[in-house]
């Protein structure tokens, strides 16, 4: 069989329409296919960079090329896609940390903490290196959701400067107040309390170099919300809500407190938590409980860019209580949701860094308004 590059686009979209979903290429970017009479050298794109997902895309290829001849000769040259990084950050910016994104919530218990463990797994599964700081400091959640609540930072010399070792759990590292209290107490701490200890998880841990921090902020738009934009540069946030109407006029308040002219923070998007339920004995059937399309169509209206929709499923809270986020389950509808949202996040953050400048760090005058640097 005389082999071109026709002959092998159409054996990989035969294949593709055949597999669906489950084709690892699916989201890859083929960007060049050569042939040399039996010698096929094939350019692809990808997002996710680790070997063992090279090796699934190589595997796949070579599995639908080897149908068309058996002495064909197949090199995949791999080229990784990664969101630039942010041009040079004005003011306090942390060492090594590339991006910055806040995650946000207008109203309590929508799932932005599980929400933010997800994000950060998938974005670690992607290959990048991820941290989270647990910036609800009344409420701080990040240490069960990574079965680390048991755990204690380390302290690390660095450039003889005593500095904090964060928790790492499922390639995330993590700095939480959490860690340093007693489960059975509430904090009850005045705004400049809590936004000094931030300050102090923020500059003086040791994160190393990261290309995301996530911030999983408190709910509401209040002082610790403040502090966060005060301290360092944030390069977008994220908005969480439910369907319900009252969460998402507290949605839409937390997203004009980042688009205040004097906080001016990039509202990357909003993801749509607890869309739906659908009974295991029932696969096909959704149910609408707190609403329909609320935060796709408060998107919609106030222009920012929908991310994507979890269902209600019940292994969600499963993983989230027993540590193990659900995002680390391979080819399942909630790993695949977490996937797509984290890709949309990712296009918005490329978009941004491509198109705005750095953000400044915001200098708040009086707890009424603010003013920047």
């Amino acid at each position: 069989m005389n082999i071109t590059k026709q002959t092998i686009i159409d054996a990989l979209e035969i294949h593709a329409s055949k597999v669906g979903e489950s084709s690892s290429i699916e989201n890859e970017s083929i960007k060049n296919i050569q042939v040399f009479g039996n010698e096929v050298i094939i350019d692809i794109e990808i997002k996710n960079p680790t070997l063992q997902a090279k090796k699934k895309i190589e595997s796949e290829i070579v599995g639908v090329l080897e149908k068309l001849g058996s002495d064909i000769e197949i090199k995949l040259n791999f080229n990784a896609v990664v969101p630039p990084k942010v041009p040079q950050i004005k003011g306090k910016a942390v060492p090594g940390i590339q991006n910055i994104i806040a995650i946000a919530s207008g109203k309590g218990g929508v799932g932005k903490s599980t929400v933010t463990a997800n994000i950060a797994v998938t974005l670690s599964k992607m290959g990048f290196k991820v941290g989270i700081l647990d910036a609800d400091v009344y409420g701080p959640s990040i240490p069960i959701m990574f079965d680390v609540a048991n755990e204690r930072p380390l302290s690390v010399d660095v450039n003889g400067k005593s500095m904090m070792k964060p928790v790492e759990n499922h390639g995330v590292k993590i700095s939480s107040l959490g860690f340093f209290l007693n489960p059975n107490e509430a904090v009850i701490w005045r705004g400049a309390m809590a936004s000094k200890a931030l300050d102090q998880m923020i500059f003086e841990t040791n994160w190393g170099d990261l290309d995301f921090l996530l911030i999983d902020l408190p709910p509401g738009t209040g002082d610790i919300h403040l502090s966060i934009v005060q301290t360092v540069p944030v390069s977008g946030a994220v908005i969480v809500s439910t369907p319900q109407n009252i969460a998402l006029a507290d949605a839409k308040k937390g997203v004009a407190m980042f688009q205040q002219q004097s906080i001016n923070v990039p509202v990357l998007g909003i993801i749509e938590n607890m869309s739906y339920f659908t009974p295991a004995e029932l696969p096909e059937n959704k149910y609408y409980i707190f609403g329909k399309d609320g935060a796709k169509k408060l998107a919609e209206d106030i222009e920012i860019e929908f991310l994507g929709e979890v269902p209600i499923v019940q292994s969600i809270r499963e993983g989230g209580d027993l540590g193990q986020p659900v995002a680390l389950l391979t080819n399942s509808p909630l790993e695949i949701a977490f996937t797509q949202i984290t890709k949309n996040m990712l296009s918005q953050l490329i978009k941004r860094n491509e198109e705005l400048p750095p953000t400044e760090i915001v200098k708040i005058t009086n707890m009424s308004g603010c003013s920047a640097k």
